[in-house]
């Protein structure tokens, strides 16, 4: 049935196939992916094979049996990790390597490794932001008294204490530590506490909007607060505006990158606006294709021509270290200014 499900349109070059959600309620991201992966394999001129992923447990031997079929030579997209569980053991004897653009889990990564399953990670590691974060607290403020705040959530405390951690190994323990109430319509008694703590370096573990308030009630207080957030700042601006100035260890936008611009506008002009996972998938494709070309000159697997080697994508160069994950952070310090998060002018003081 999924090969049913599996649409194909022949052409000479390179098999890839894309895995994604097609229907239920991962969906839209799934359009992303074939979005971008379609768009990319079409210009190559390359044999596209769709299949739906269905992102259920023990749902991966029969995508990686649909794959197998379909004679790819790579796999890309896959939004679960539920898909990749089953599906791996599979591709390996198949010598199909996959490309995830989505799941982070360091679990699966290590599972991959023990096994030798063929798993390549175009997502950051789970632990990615986190150590940027820390890195960058301790290059511009480790002279400063500083604050950490979280929301409450999982994401927000565990993100958090993995800070709070790492200063404290490295002899800084902030000056003042606290869950607030997320979601509220101010935090003038956050604020204040800060000040009275002597903060004036203030990481928060929350969503965007909470930041953004944060930020409203310490101008209004005249407290001199410089606030960073995480990954969770890419969202709306709204209700309240951020406030200029605010910074953010976040992904970048890869469709403001000087490389994306001549893909932006083709897929622009076909109706596909490059958000989400749509440049990612498309350079999932850019990678796969030049690494089967490269295995075609001779005997190696198409996997062993992914490592060790860098590839010029639409989202900058991508390579993978020995552990198949990416080489380099990508996460990045920004700042907002005027509408958007630019990279700063210097040190974040």
């Amino acid at each position: 049935m999924l090969l049913l499900a599996a649409g194909e349109c022949h052409a000479a070059g390179v098999t890839i196939g894309v895995v994604a959600p097609q229907d239920g309620n991962f969906a839209a991201l799934g359009a992303q992916i074939s979005a971008g992966a379609g768009a990319r394999i079409a210009k190559d001129g390359n044999t596209i094979v769709s299949v739906n992923e269905t992102c259920e447990e023990n749902s991966g031997a029969a995508i990686a049996d649909a794959l197998i079929a379909a004679k790819v030579q790579v796999a890309v997209g896959f939004l679960c990790s539920e898909t990749l569980e089953g599906a791996l053991p599979k591709l390996k004897d198949a010598n199909i390597p996959a490309i995830t653009v989505s799941v982070r889990s360091r679990i699966l990564m290590e599972d991959a490794a023990k096994n030798g399953w063929p798993l390549f990670r175009m997502a950051p590691a789970d632990t990615a932001e986190a150590a940027r974060i820390i890195e960058i607290i301790l290059r511009d403020w480790a002279s400063d008294p500083i604050a950490l705040v979280e929301d409450g959530t999982i994401h927000g405390r565990e993100l958090t204490e993995a800070i709070r951690n790492a200063l404290e190994e490295k002899g800084l323990k902030p000056v003042f530590t606290d869950t607030y109430r997320p979601g509220q319509e101010q935090q003038v008694a956050l604020v204040r506490r800060l000040k009275k703590a002597g903060a004036a370096k203030v990481f928060v573990g929350g969503d965007r909007s909470d930041v953004a308030i944060i930020a409203r009630d310490a101008k209004a207080e005249k407290i001199q607060l410089d606030l960073l957030g995480g990954d969770a700042m890419r969202a709306a601006d709204q209700p309240l505006a951020l406030a200029d100035g605010t910074l953010s260890v976040t992904l970048p936008e890869y469709a403001a990158r000087p490389e994306a611009a001549s893909a932006v506008a083709e897929l622009r002009a076909g109706g596909v606006e490059p958000e989400g996972y749509v440049l990612p998938a498309y350079a999932a494709v850019e990678i796969a294709a030049k690494a089967a070309q490269d295995a075609a000159t001779d005997d190696r697997p198409v996997a062993q021509h992914l490592g060790g080697m860098p590839f010029d994508t639409v989202i900058g160069r991508i390579a993978f270290d020995a552990g198949h994950e990416l080489a380099d952070n990508p996460y990045q310090l920004l700042q907002w200014r005027a509408g958007a998060f630019v990279a700063p002018g210097g040190p974040m003081r």
